[in-house]
């Protein structure tokens, strides 16, 4: 009976530990999988949003310059974007510098920082394609009024 206690404590000793281990590496591997999934996300809604700015500026360029200045001021700056995009790319840099040598808690931070990117990114997306369809539906209005008015009340331009 003495041998085979022994035999299996010793077998636990050795096997939980190794079970640990494992575990632990298969939940770093997969925080690792995460982050890089989640800079593709992000990478792709940032691409979305810079098409969708660009399908916008044809509907701007439509409005009187004088109404318009500010969203035509905020399409022709793409800088937001590309320092999200560099921001992106230092993610991805630091995964690959440091993925194998950070802890699982600071892991688990920037894969959490990087989701809430990603889901403030979707939100701002899905508004910058409301904005888009409102504005397609106003100005696609106006220029119907505008055809209706006599030209005297037209804007200068116009």
């Amino acid at each position: 009976m003495l041998p085979t206690l022994l035999i299996g404590l010793v077998f636990l000793a050795i096997v939980v530990p190794m079970l640990w281990l494992h575990r632990a590496t298969v939940r770093r591997q997969r925080t690792l999988a995460r982050m890089l999934d989640l800079a593709d996300r992000v990478e792709v809604l940032l691409d979305r949003s810079q098409e969708k700015m660009a399908a916008m500026r044809p509907l701007v360029q439509r409005i009187p310059a004088d109404i318009a200045a500010e969203a035509q001021t905020s399409l022709a700056r793409s800088l937001p974007i590309r320092e999200a995009k560099r921001d992106v790319l230092q993610h991805r840099l630091w995964i690959q510098q440091h993925g194998g040598s950070a802890s699982q808690f600071e892991l688990d931070r920037a894969c959490a920082a990087l989701a809430r990117v990603s889901e403030r990114l979707q939100g701002e997306l899905a508004e910058l394609e409301t904005v888009g369809s409102d504005l397609a539906s106003v100005t696609d209005a106006a220029a119907e009024a505008a055809l209706r008015e006599p030209p005297t009340l037209r804007r200068p331009g116009s």
